[in-house]
Protein backbone atom coordinates (compact mmCIF):
# COMPACT_ATOMS: atom_id res chain seq x y z
CA UNK A 1 0.00 0.00 0.00
CA UNK A 2 1.16 3.55 -0.68
CA UNK A 3 0.61 6.74 1.33
CA UNK A 4 -2.72 7.64 -0.29
CA UNK A 5 -4.13 4.13 0.19
CA UNK A 6 -3.16 4.04 3.89
CA UNK A 7 -4.62 7.53 4.43
CA UNK A 8 -7.82 6.57 2.60
CA UNK A 9 -8.29 3.52 4.81
CA UNK A 10 -7.78 5.59 7.98
CA UNK A 11 -10.27 8.22 6.75
CA UNK A 12 -12.76 5.43 6.06
CA UNK A 13 -12.20 4.08 9.56
CA UNK A 14 -12.93 7.53 11.02
CA UNK A 15 -16.14 7.78 8.97
CA UNK A 16 -17.33 4.38 10.15
CA UNK A 17 -16.58 5.24 13.78
CA UNK A 18 -18.49 8.50 13.39
CA UNK A 19 -21.37 6.62 11.78
CA UNK A 20 -21.45 4.31 14.78
CA UNK A 21 -21.34 7.25 17.22
CA UNK A 22 -17.99 6.26 18.71
CA UNK A 23 -15.71 8.42 20.87
CA UNK A 24 -15.02 11.77 19.15
CA UNK A 25 -11.36 11.81 20.24
CA UNK A 26 -10.80 8.42 18.65
CA UNK A 27 -12.38 9.68 15.40
CA UNK A 28 -10.19 12.79 15.38
CA UNK A 29 -7.08 10.68 16.01
CA UNK A 30 -7.71 8.64 12.85
CA UNK A 31 -8.48 11.81 10.86
CA UNK A 32 -5.32 13.56 12.02
CA UNK A 33 -3.12 10.56 11.24
CA UNK A 34 -4.75 10.20 7.81
CA UNK A 35 -4.25 13.87 6.93
CA UNK A 36 -0.59 13.80 7.89
CA UNK A 37 0.08 10.57 6.01
CA UNK A 38 -1.68 11.99 2.95
CA UNK A 39 0.72 14.94 3.02
CA UNK A 40 3.91 12.92 3.59
CA UNK A 41 6.62 13.60 1.04
CA UNK A 42 8.32 10.25 1.77
CA UNK A 43 7.02 6.73 1.06
CA UNK A 44 5.39 5.33 4.20
CA UNK A 45 6.90 1.92 3.42
CA UNK A 46 10.39 3.44 3.68
CA UNK A 47 9.50 5.00 7.03
CA UNK A 48 8.30 1.59 8.19
CA UNK A 49 11.60 -0.02 7.12
CA UNK A 50 13.47 2.56 9.19
CA UNK A 51 11.07 2.02 12.11
CA UNK A 52 10.04 5.70 11.92
CA UNK A 53 6.25 5.44 11.63
CA UNK A 54 5.99 6.90 15.11
CA UNK A 55 7.62 10.13 13.91
CA UNK A 56 4.52 10.95 11.83
CA UNK A 57 2.47 13.54 13.67
CA UNK A 58 -0.71 11.96 15.04
CA UNK A 59 0.54 8.38 14.78
CA UNK A 60 0.63 6.85 18.25
CA UNK A 61 1.32 3.25 19.18
CA UNK A 62 -2.21 1.99 18.44
CA UNK A 63 -2.46 3.55 14.98
CA UNK A 64 1.15 2.63 14.21
CA UNK A 65 0.28 -1.03 14.83
CA UNK A 66 -2.70 -0.75 12.48
CA UNK A 67 -0.54 0.87 9.78
CA UNK A 68 1.96 -1.97 10.03
CA UNK A 69 -0.88 -4.46 9.74
CA UNK A 70 -2.18 -2.63 6.66
CA UNK A 71 1.24 -2.58 5.01
CA UNK A 72 1.54 -6.33 5.60
CA UNK A 73 -1.99 -7.45 4.71
CA UNK A 74 -3.75 -4.58 2.92
CA UNK A 75 -6.18 -4.00 5.79
CA UNK A 76 -6.42 -4.24 9.57
CA UNK A 77 -8.59 -6.26 11.91
CA UNK A 78 -10.50 -3.39 13.54
CA UNK A 79 -11.41 -1.99 10.13
CA UNK A 80 -12.80 -5.31 8.90
CA UNK A 81 -14.72 -5.89 12.13
CA UNK A 82 -16.53 -2.54 12.03
CA UNK A 83 -17.02 -2.66 8.24
CA UNK A 84 -19.16 -5.78 8.55
CA UNK A 85 -21.51 -4.00 10.98
CA UNK A 86 -22.32 -1.17 8.55
CA UNK A 87 -24.61 -1.27 5.48
CA UNK A 88 -22.56 -1.92 2.35
CA UNK A 89 -23.69 1.16 0.38
CA UNK A 90 -23.87 3.65 3.25
CA UNK A 91 -20.81 5.42 1.75
CA UNK A 92 -23.11 6.68 -1.04
CA UNK A 93 -25.14 8.55 1.57
CA UNK A 94 -22.16 9.85 3.53
CA UNK A 95 -20.79 11.29 0.27
CA UNK A 96 -23.93 13.37 -0.35
CA UNK A 97 -23.14 17.03 0.23
CA UNK A 98 -24.39 18.21 3.61
CA UNK A 99 -24.90 14.77 5.16
CA UNK A 100 -21.78 13.13 6.58
CA UNK A 101 -21.53 10.08 8.90
CA UNK A 102 -23.71 11.36 11.78
CA UNK A 103 -26.67 12.32 9.60
CA UNK A 104 -26.25 9.12 7.59
CA UNK A 105 -26.59 7.13 10.80
CA UNK A 106 -29.66 9.13 11.81
CA UNK A 107 -31.31 8.45 8.43
CA UNK A 108 -30.40 4.77 8.66
CA UNK A 109 -31.61 4.30 12.23
CA UNK A 110 -34.85 6.30 11.83
CA UNK A 111 -35.83 5.53 8.22
CA UNK A 112 -33.77 2.49 7.23
CA UNK A 113 -32.05 4.50 4.47
CA UNK A 114 -28.92 2.60 3.39
CA UNK A 115 -28.18 3.69 -0.19
CA UNK A 116 -28.58 6.66 -2.53
CA UNK A 117 -31.82 5.43 -4.11
CA UNK A 118 -33.32 4.93 -0.65
CA UNK A 119 -32.28 8.44 0.31
CA UNK A 120 -33.97 9.92 -2.77
CA UNK A 121 -37.14 7.98 -2.05
CA UNK A 122 -37.24 9.13 1.58
CA UNK A 123 -36.76 12.76 0.55
CA UNK A 124 -39.35 12.61 -2.22
CA UNK A 125 -41.88 11.04 0.19
CA UNK A 126 -41.19 13.82 2.73
CA UNK A 127 -40.14 11.39 5.44
CA UNK A 128 -36.85 13.12 6.27
CA UNK A 129 -38.58 16.31 7.45
CA UNK A 130 -40.39 14.30 10.12
CA UNK A 131 -37.14 13.44 11.91
CA UNK A 132 -36.64 15.82 14.87
CA UNK A 133 -34.04 18.45 14.04
CA UNK A 134 -34.22 17.95 10.25
CA UNK A 135 -37.12 19.96 8.84
CA UNK A 136 -38.31 20.96 5.37
CA UNK A 137 -35.29 23.04 4.37
CA UNK A 138 -32.83 20.28 5.28
CA UNK A 139 -34.90 17.75 3.35
CA UNK A 140 -34.93 20.02 0.29
CA UNK A 141 -31.13 20.46 0.45
CA UNK A 142 -30.65 16.70 0.75
CA UNK A 143 -32.95 16.00 -2.19
CA UNK A 144 -31.11 18.48 -4.42
CA UNK A 145 -27.68 17.16 -3.40
CA UNK A 146 -28.71 13.51 -3.83
CA UNK A 147 -30.13 14.17 -7.30
CA UNK A 148 -26.96 15.99 -8.29
CA UNK A 149 -24.80 13.15 -7.01
CA UNK A 150 -26.88 10.63 -8.96
CA UNK A 151 -26.66 12.80 -12.08
CA UNK A 152 -22.90 13.21 -11.63
CA UNK A 153 -22.64 9.44 -11.85
CA UNK A 154 -19.07 8.19 -12.15
CA UNK A 155 -19.94 5.04 -10.24
CA UNK A 156 -17.18 2.56 -10.97
CA UNK A 157 -14.93 5.27 -12.41
CA UNK A 158 -11.65 6.58 -11.04
CA UNK A 159 -10.40 10.18 -10.98
CA UNK A 160 -7.73 10.85 -13.60
CA UNK A 161 -5.35 11.78 -10.78
CA UNK A 162 -5.63 8.21 -9.45
CA UNK A 163 -5.57 6.34 -12.76
CA UNK A 164 -2.76 8.18 -14.58
CA UNK A 165 -0.01 7.55 -11.98
CA UNK A 166 -0.99 3.86 -11.90
CA UNK A 167 -0.84 3.67 -15.71
CA UNK A 168 2.59 5.33 -15.66
CA UNK A 169 3.79 3.01 -12.90
CA UNK A 170 2.78 -0.10 -14.85
CA UNK A 171 4.24 1.27 -18.08
CA UNK A 172 7.57 1.85 -16.37
CA UNK A 173 7.59 -1.69 -14.97
CA UNK A 174 6.96 -3.11 -18.43
CA UNK A 175 9.66 -0.99 -20.04
CA UNK A 176 12.17 -1.89 -17.33
CA UNK A 177 12.09 -5.45 -18.67
CA UNK A 178 13.56 -6.67 -21.95
CA UNK A 179 10.40 -7.92 -23.67
CA UNK A 180 8.55 -4.67 -24.41
CA UNK A 181 10.02 -1.96 -26.63
CA UNK A 182 7.29 0.67 -26.33
CA UNK A 183 4.18 1.21 -24.21
CA UNK A 184 1.57 3.89 -24.82
CA UNK A 185 -1.31 4.79 -22.54
CA UNK A 186 -4.59 4.91 -24.46
CA UNK A 187 -8.28 5.27 -23.56
CA UNK A 188 -9.79 8.01 -21.42
CA UNK A 189 -6.45 8.72 -19.77
CA UNK A 190 -4.82 9.68 -23.06
CA UNK A 191 -7.77 11.96 -23.77
CA UNK A 192 -7.25 13.50 -20.29
CA UNK A 193 -10.86 12.81 -19.33
CA UNK A 194 -11.40 13.68 -15.68
CA UNK A 195 -12.64 10.20 -14.74
CA UNK A 196 -11.53 6.83 -16.04
CA UNK A 197 -13.25 3.45 -16.19
CA UNK A 198 -10.13 1.33 -16.68
CA UNK A 199 -6.58 1.58 -18.02
CA UNK A 200 -5.74 0.71 -21.63
CA UNK A 201 -2.12 0.08 -22.64
CA UNK A 202 -0.84 -0.56 -26.16
CA UNK A 203 2.63 -2.07 -26.58
CA UNK A 204 5.20 -3.34 -29.07
CA UNK A 205 7.05 -6.60 -28.42
CA UNK A 206 8.83 -9.26 -30.46
CA UNK A 207 7.69 -11.90 -27.94
CA UNK A 208 4.08 -11.01 -27.11
CA UNK A 209 3.18 -14.21 -25.23
CA UNK A 210 6.13 -13.82 -22.85
CA UNK A 211 5.34 -10.14 -22.42
CA UNK A 212 1.74 -10.92 -21.46
CA UNK A 213 3.01 -13.52 -18.98
CA UNK A 214 5.23 -10.91 -17.32
CA UNK A 215 2.31 -8.47 -17.22
CA UNK A 216 0.04 -10.95 -15.42
CA UNK A 217 2.53 -11.72 -12.64
CA UNK A 218 3.83 -8.21 -11.90
CA UNK A 219 3.87 -6.79 -8.38
CA UNK A 220 0.58 -5.38 -7.06
CA UNK A 221 -1.47 -7.50 -9.45
CA UNK A 222 -4.56 -8.67 -7.56
CA UNK A 223 -6.35 -10.87 -10.09
CA UNK A 224 -5.86 -12.13 -13.65
CA UNK A 225 -8.98 -11.66 -15.75
CA UNK A 226 -7.57 -12.75 -19.10
CA UNK A 227 -4.25 -14.07 -20.42
CA UNK A 228 -4.00 -14.61 -24.18
CA UNK A 229 -1.32 -14.49 -26.85
CA UNK A 230 -1.48 -10.72 -27.40
CA UNK A 231 -3.81 -9.44 -24.69
CA UNK A 232 -3.81 -9.57 -20.93
CA UNK A 233 -6.26 -8.14 -18.44
CA UNK A 234 -5.70 -7.81 -14.71
CA UNK A 235 -7.09 -6.13 -11.62
CA UNK A 236 -4.32 -3.95 -10.19
CA UNK A 237 -3.94 -2.51 -6.70
CA UNK A 238 -6.75 -0.08 -5.95
CA UNK A 239 -9.21 -2.42 -7.73
CA UNK A 240 -8.68 -0.90 -11.17
CA UNK A 241 -8.77 -2.99 -14.34
CA UNK A 242 -5.76 -2.77 -16.66
CA UNK A 243 -5.78 -4.14 -20.21
CA UNK A 244 -2.57 -4.65 -22.19
CA UNK A 245 -2.65 -5.25 -25.94
CA UNK A 246 0.44 -6.07 -27.98
CA UNK A 247 0.40 -5.35 -31.67
CA UNK A 248 2.70 -5.69 -34.65
CA UNK A 249 4.72 -2.59 -35.52
CA UNK A 250 2.92 -1.92 -38.79
CA UNK A 251 -0.50 -1.66 -37.08
CA UNK A 252 0.60 0.13 -33.91
CA UNK A 253 -0.91 3.47 -34.92
CA UNK A 254 -4.24 1.90 -35.89
CA UNK A 255 -4.61 0.10 -32.57
CA UNK A 256 -3.52 3.13 -30.56
CA UNK A 257 -6.04 5.33 -32.33
CA UNK A 258 -8.87 2.82 -31.91
CA UNK A 259 -8.35 2.26 -28.18
CA UNK A 260 -7.79 5.95 -27.48
CA UNK A 261 -11.38 6.55 -28.57
CA UNK A 262 -13.75 7.99 -27.86
CA UNK A 263 -16.49 5.68 -29.09
CA UNK A 264 -18.38 8.61 -30.61
CA UNK A 265 -15.25 9.86 -32.39
CA UNK A 266 -14.53 6.42 -33.82
CA UNK A 267 -18.08 6.02 -35.10
CA UNK A 268 -17.64 9.23 -37.10
CA UNK A 269 -14.30 8.00 -38.46
CA UNK A 270 -15.89 4.74 -39.61
CA UNK A 271 -18.55 6.71 -41.48
CA UNK A 272 -15.84 8.70 -43.26
CA UNK A 273 -13.98 5.51 -44.12
CA UNK A 274 -17.14 3.95 -45.59
CA UNK A 275 -17.69 7.03 -47.74
CA UNK A 276 -14.22 6.43 -49.19
CA UNK A 277 -14.76 2.71 -49.82
CA UNK A 278 -13.08 1.34 -46.69
CA UNK A 279 -13.97 -0.41 -43.46
CA UNK A 280 -12.15 0.95 -40.39
CA UNK A 281 -11.21 -1.20 -37.40
CA UNK A 282 -8.45 -1.45 -34.81
CA UNK A 283 -6.34 -3.12 -37.50
CA UNK A 284 -6.52 -0.17 -39.90
CA UNK A 285 -8.44 0.26 -43.15
CA UNK A 286 -9.80 -2.59 -45.24
CA UNK A 287 -10.71 -2.03 -48.88
CA UNK A 288 -14.43 -2.77 -49.21
CA UNK A 289 -13.95 -4.12 -52.73
CA UNK A 290 -10.64 -5.99 -52.67
CA UNK A 291 -10.52 -6.84 -48.94
CA UNK A 292 -6.93 -5.53 -48.87
CA UNK A 293 -5.91 -4.71 -45.27
CA UNK A 294 -4.02 -1.41 -44.83
CA UNK A 295 -2.50 -1.09 -41.35
CA UNK A 296 -0.86 2.12 -40.13
CA UNK A 297 2.20 2.34 -37.93
CA UNK A 298 1.29 5.88 -36.81
CA UNK A 299 -1.97 7.68 -36.11
CA UNK A 300 -0.89 10.58 -38.32
CA UNK A 301 -0.78 8.27 -41.34
CA UNK A 302 -4.27 6.93 -40.65
CA UNK A 303 -5.85 10.38 -40.25
CA UNK A 304 -4.07 11.57 -43.39
CA UNK A 305 -5.37 8.57 -45.40
CA UNK A 306 -8.88 9.54 -44.32
CA UNK A 307 -8.31 13.07 -45.58
CA UNK A 308 -8.15 14.58 -42.12
CA UNK A 309 -5.77 16.85 -40.28
CA UNK A 310 -4.26 15.05 -37.29
CA UNK A 311 -6.59 15.34 -34.29
CA UNK A 312 -4.98 15.57 -30.83
CA UNK A 313 -6.26 12.84 -28.46
CA UNK A 314 -7.83 15.37 -26.08
CA UNK A 315 -10.24 16.56 -28.78
CA UNK A 316 -11.54 13.14 -29.81
CA UNK A 317 -15.04 13.41 -28.33
CA UNK A 318 -17.16 14.19 -31.42
CA UNK A 319 -17.44 17.81 -30.29
CA UNK A 320 -16.78 19.18 -33.77
CA UNK A 321 -13.18 18.08 -34.11
CA UNK A 322 -13.76 15.89 -37.18
CA UNK A 323 -15.51 18.68 -39.05
CA UNK A 324 -12.65 21.04 -38.14
CA UNK A 325 -10.08 18.46 -39.26
CA UNK A 326 -11.82 18.14 -42.64
CA UNK A 327 -11.22 21.87 -43.16
CA UNK A 328 -7.70 21.75 -41.64
CA UNK A 329 -8.86 24.06 -38.83
CA UNK A 330 -7.69 22.16 -35.74
CA UNK A 331 -6.00 24.91 -33.67
CA UNK A 332 -2.62 24.72 -31.96
CA UNK A 333 -3.62 23.80 -28.42
CA UNK A 334 -1.91 25.05 -25.30
CA UNK A 335 1.07 23.06 -24.02
CA UNK A 336 2.87 22.88 -20.67
CA UNK A 337 5.82 24.71 -22.23
CA UNK A 338 3.58 27.76 -22.85
CA UNK A 339 3.12 28.41 -19.12
CA UNK A 340 5.25 31.32 -17.87
CA UNK A 341 4.16 31.34 -14.24
CA UNK A 342 1.76 30.02 -11.59
CA UNK A 343 -0.77 32.42 -10.10
CA UNK A 344 -2.07 30.22 -7.25
CA UNK A 345 0.72 29.06 -4.94
CA UNK A 346 0.71 28.38 -1.20
CA UNK A 347 3.61 28.57 1.23
CA UNK A 348 4.14 27.55 4.84
CA UNK A 349 2.77 30.91 5.88
CA UNK A 350 -0.62 29.18 5.61
CA UNK A 351 -1.06 25.47 4.83
CA UNK A 352 1.80 24.93 2.39
CA UNK A 353 4.84 22.80 3.20
CA UNK A 354 7.62 25.05 1.92
CA UNK A 355 8.85 28.59 2.39
CA UNK A 356 8.15 31.34 -0.11
CA UNK A 357 11.82 31.30 -1.09
CA UNK A 358 11.76 27.54 -1.74
CA UNK A 359 8.63 27.84 -3.86
CA UNK A 360 10.15 30.69 -5.86
CA UNK A 361 13.41 28.84 -6.53
CA UNK A 362 11.51 25.70 -7.58
CA UNK A 363 9.40 27.76 -9.98
CA UNK A 364 12.52 29.43 -11.35
CA UNK A 365 14.05 26.00 -11.99
CA UNK A 366 10.98 25.20 -14.10
CA UNK A 367 11.70 28.23 -16.23
CA UNK A 368 8.86 30.31 -14.80
CA UNK A 369 9.15 34.09 -14.85
CA UNK A 370 6.77 34.70 -11.92
CA UNK A 371 4.65 33.12 -9.22
CA UNK A 372 1.83 34.55 -7.14
CA UNK A 373 2.02 33.59 -3.48
CA UNK A 374 -1.66 33.33 -2.58
CA UNK A 375 -1.83 32.07 0.98
CA UNK A 376 -5.20 31.64 2.65
CA UNK A 377 -7.10 34.45 4.35
CA UNK A 378 -8.09 34.71 7.98
CA UNK A 379 -11.42 32.83 7.83
CA UNK A 380 -9.68 29.65 6.63
CA UNK A 381 -8.59 28.80 10.15
CA UNK A 382 -8.08 25.12 9.33
CA UNK A 383 -5.58 26.27 6.68
CA UNK A 384 -3.74 28.64 9.06
CA UNK A 385 -5.16 31.64 7.23
CA UNK A 386 -3.37 34.97 7.56
CA UNK A 387 -4.72 37.73 9.78
CA UNK A 388 -4.50 41.27 8.39
CA UNK A 389 -1.30 41.85 10.37
CA UNK A 390 0.27 38.63 9.09
CA UNK A 391 -0.70 39.52 5.53
CA UNK A 392 1.12 42.84 5.86
CA UNK A 393 4.19 40.94 7.11
CA UNK A 394 3.71 38.53 4.19
CA UNK A 395 3.84 41.45 1.74
CA UNK A 396 7.06 42.74 3.34
CA UNK A 397 8.67 39.29 3.19
CA UNK A 398 7.91 39.05 -0.52
CA UNK A 399 9.39 42.53 -1.07
CA UNK A 400 12.55 41.38 0.75
CA UNK A 401 12.83 38.19 -1.27
CA UNK A 402 12.37 40.02 -4.56
CA UNK A 403 15.49 42.02 -3.70
CA UNK A 404 17.46 38.81 -3.01
CA UNK A 405 16.31 36.40 -5.75
CA UNK A 406 17.08 37.10 -9.37
CA UNK A 407 15.44 35.60 -12.42
CA UNK A 408 11.89 35.35 -11.10
CA UNK A 409 9.31 37.85 -9.80
CA UNK A 410 7.39 36.89 -6.67
CA UNK A 411 3.96 38.48 -6.80
CA UNK A 412 2.23 39.34 -3.57
CA UNK A 413 -1.24 37.81 -3.41
CA UNK A 414 -3.90 36.05 -1.41
CA UNK A 415 -6.50 33.35 -1.81
CA UNK A 416 -9.18 35.41 -0.13
CA UNK A 417 -12.31 33.69 1.14
CA UNK A 418 -15.63 34.76 -0.32
CA UNK A 419 -17.72 34.89 2.83
CA UNK A 420 -21.28 33.48 2.90
CA UNK A 421 -22.82 36.90 2.27
CA UNK A 422 -20.56 37.62 -0.73
CA UNK A 423 -18.21 40.01 1.04
CA UNK A 424 -14.48 39.34 1.10
CA UNK A 425 -12.34 38.29 4.04
CA UNK A 426 -10.05 41.33 3.78
CA UNK A 427 -10.83 45.03 3.52
CA UNK A 428 -10.54 46.82 0.17
CA UNK A 429 -7.73 48.92 1.64
CA UNK A 430 -5.69 45.78 2.30
CA UNK A 431 -6.53 44.09 -1.00
CA UNK A 432 -5.37 47.21 -2.82
CA UNK A 433 -1.84 46.61 -1.53
CA UNK A 434 -1.58 43.20 -3.24
CA UNK A 435 -0.40 42.42 -6.75
CA UNK A 436 -2.99 39.72 -7.48
CA UNK A 437 -6.17 38.88 -5.57
CA UNK A 438 -7.44 35.33 -6.01
CA UNK A 439 -10.86 34.68 -4.44
CA UNK A 440 -12.59 31.39 -3.66
CA UNK A 441 -15.44 29.77 -1.76
CA UNK A 442 -14.33 27.45 1.05
CA UNK A 443 -17.10 27.48 3.65
CA UNK A 444 -20.92 27.28 3.67
CA UNK A 445 -20.73 25.18 0.50
CA UNK A 446 -24.26 23.82 0.91
CA UNK A 447 -25.96 27.10 -0.05
CA UNK A 448 -28.75 26.93 -2.64
CA UNK A 449 -28.09 27.97 -6.24
CA UNK A 450 -29.51 31.49 -5.96
CA UNK A 451 -27.54 32.28 -2.80
CA UNK A 452 -24.27 30.76 -4.01
CA UNK A 453 -24.54 32.46 -7.39
CA UNK A 454 -25.13 35.89 -5.87
CA UNK A 455 -22.32 35.26 -3.38
CA UNK A 456 -19.80 34.67 -6.19
CA UNK A 457 -21.20 37.44 -8.38
CA UNK A 458 -20.77 39.93 -5.53
CA UNK A 459 -17.13 38.93 -5.17
CA UNK A 460 -16.48 39.29 -8.90
CA UNK A 461 -17.93 42.78 -8.84
CA UNK A 462 -15.18 43.88 -6.42
CA UNK A 463 -12.67 46.06 -8.30
CA UNK A 464 -9.66 44.51 -6.53
CA UNK A 465 -10.41 40.91 -7.52
CA UNK A 466 -8.49 39.34 -10.40
CA UNK A 467 -9.11 35.57 -10.40
CA UNK A 468 -11.88 33.22 -9.24
CA UNK A 469 -10.19 30.01 -8.06
CA UNK A 470 -11.67 26.50 -8.44
CA UNK A 471 -15.00 28.09 -9.40
CA UNK A 472 -17.37 25.13 -8.90
CA UNK A 473 -15.75 23.82 -5.72
CA UNK A 474 -15.78 20.16 -6.69
CA UNK A 475 -13.42 17.63 -5.12
CA UNK A 476 -13.40 14.11 -6.51
CA UNK A 477 -14.80 11.64 -4.01
CA UNK A 478 -15.38 14.35 -1.41
CA UNK A 479 -17.62 17.10 -2.73
CA UNK A 480 -19.84 17.68 -5.73
CA UNK A 481 -19.85 21.06 -7.54
CA UNK A 482 -21.72 23.86 -5.83
CA UNK A 483 -25.33 24.48 -6.77
CA UNK A 484 -24.83 27.58 -8.90
CA UNK A 485 -25.81 29.39 -12.10
CA UNK A 486 -22.57 29.21 -14.06
CA UNK A 487 -23.94 31.25 -16.96
CA UNK A 488 -24.64 34.20 -14.68
CA UNK A 489 -21.21 33.88 -13.07
CA UNK A 490 -19.56 33.85 -16.48
CA UNK A 491 -21.59 36.84 -17.61
CA UNK A 492 -20.32 38.71 -14.54
CA UNK A 493 -16.72 37.61 -15.11
CA UNK A 494 -16.90 38.86 -18.70
CA UNK A 495 -18.56 42.16 -17.74
CA UNK A 496 -16.01 42.96 -15.03
CA UNK A 497 -12.96 41.53 -16.82
CA UNK A 498 -12.26 38.78 -14.30
CA UNK A 499 -10.25 35.63 -14.90
CA UNK A 500 -11.54 32.12 -14.21
CA UNK A 501 -9.18 29.43 -13.04
CA UNK A 502 -8.61 25.94 -14.32
CA UNK A 503 -7.31 24.44 -11.10
CA UNK A 504 -4.79 21.71 -11.95
CA UNK A 505 -5.01 19.86 -8.64
CA UNK A 506 -5.89 16.24 -9.54
CA UNK A 507 -8.48 16.36 -6.77
CA UNK A 508 -10.27 19.27 -8.45
CA UNK A 509 -9.75 19.85 -12.22
CA UNK A 510 -12.00 22.86 -11.83
CA UNK A 511 -13.12 24.41 -14.17
CA UNK A 512 -13.90 21.17 -15.97
CA UNK A 513 -13.60 20.83 -19.74
CA UNK A 514 -17.20 21.82 -20.56
CA UNK A 515 -17.13 24.99 -18.43
CA UNK A 516 -13.64 25.90 -19.66
CA UNK A 517 -14.95 25.61 -23.23
CA UNK A 518 -17.93 27.79 -22.32
CA UNK A 519 -15.58 30.43 -20.90
CA UNK A 520 -13.38 30.36 -24.01
CA UNK A 521 -16.37 30.70 -26.34
CA UNK A 522 -17.55 33.75 -24.37
CA UNK A 523 -14.14 35.40 -24.52
CA UNK A 524 -13.38 35.06 -20.80
CA UNK A 525 -9.69 34.81 -19.99
CA UNK A 526 -8.45 31.81 -18.02
CA UNK A 527 -5.55 31.04 -15.69
CA UNK A 528 -4.20 27.50 -15.40
CA UNK A 529 -2.75 27.17 -11.90
CA UNK A 530 -1.63 24.30 -9.68
CA UNK A 531 -2.89 25.52 -6.27
CA UNK A 532 0.36 23.93 -5.15
CA UNK A 533 1.07 23.37 -1.48
CA UNK A 534 4.49 21.73 -1.98
CA UNK A 535 7.36 21.73 -4.45
CA UNK A 536 6.40 18.54 -6.27
CA UNK A 537 2.83 19.75 -6.86
CA UNK A 538 4.09 22.22 -9.46
CA UNK A 539 4.13 19.12 -11.68
CA UNK A 540 0.33 18.94 -11.51
CA UNK A 541 0.20 21.66 -14.17
CA UNK A 542 -0.08 18.86 -16.74
CA UNK A 543 -3.57 18.00 -15.44
CA UNK A 544 -4.78 21.56 -15.95
CA UNK A 545 -3.22 21.67 -19.40
CA UNK A 546 -4.95 18.38 -20.29
CA UNK A 547 -8.30 19.81 -19.20
CA UNK A 548 -7.66 23.00 -21.17
CA UNK A 549 -6.75 21.09 -24.32
CA UNK A 550 -10.03 19.16 -24.07
CA UNK A 551 -11.72 22.58 -24.13
CA UNK A 552 -9.90 23.62 -27.35
CA UNK A 553 -7.94 26.24 -25.44
CA UNK A 554 -4.94 27.93 -27.04
CA UNK A 555 -2.12 29.78 -25.32
CA UNK A 556 -3.67 33.21 -26.04
CA UNK A 557 -6.77 32.23 -24.01
CA UNK A 558 -4.66 31.91 -20.84
CA UNK A 559 -3.13 34.86 -19.00
CA UNK A 560 -0.23 32.98 -17.39
CA UNK A 561 1.24 32.22 -20.80
CA UNK A 562 2.14 35.93 -20.92
CA UNK A 563 5.66 37.13 -20.25
CA UNK A 564 6.18 38.97 -16.96
CA UNK A 565 6.00 42.49 -18.39
CA UNK A 566 2.82 41.64 -20.29
CA UNK A 567 0.94 40.09 -17.38
CA UNK A 568 1.95 43.02 -15.18
CA UNK A 569 0.56 45.39 -17.80
CA UNK A 570 -2.66 43.34 -18.12
CA UNK A 571 -3.32 43.22 -14.36
CA UNK A 572 -2.01 46.68 -13.51
CA UNK A 573 0.95 45.44 -11.46
CA UNK A 574 3.69 47.98 -10.91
Amino acid sequence: MDNSEVAKRLFEMAEMLEFKGENVFKIKAYQKAARNIEELEEDINILRQRDELGTISGVGEAIEAKIKEMLDTGTFKAFEEIRHTIPQDIEEIIAVQGIGPKTAHLLYSKLGVKDLQGLLKAAEEHRIRRIPGMGVKTEEHILIAAKRQLAEGNIGRFPLGVALPIAEEISKKLLDGILIREVRIAGSIRRWKDTVGDIDLIARSDEPEKAIEVFTVMDNMQEVLEKGNTKGSIIYKGNIQVDLRIVKDDAFGSLLQHFTGSKEHNVKLRQIALSKGFHLSEYGLKNATTAEQIPFSTEHEQYERLGLQFIPPELREDWGEIEAAMEKKIPRLIEVSDIKGDLHVHSNWSDGHNSIEEMALAAKALGYQYINISDHSASSKIANGLSEKRLLDHIKEIERLNECIEGIRILSGTECDILPDGTLDYSDELLEQLDIVVVAVHGSVEQDSKTMTQRIVSALENEHVHILAHPTGRKFGKRLPFAMNMEKIMDTALEYGKVLEINSSPQRLDLNDKFAMMARERGIKLAINTDTHSLEQFGNIRYGIGTARRAWIASNDVINTLHLKDICKLLGIS
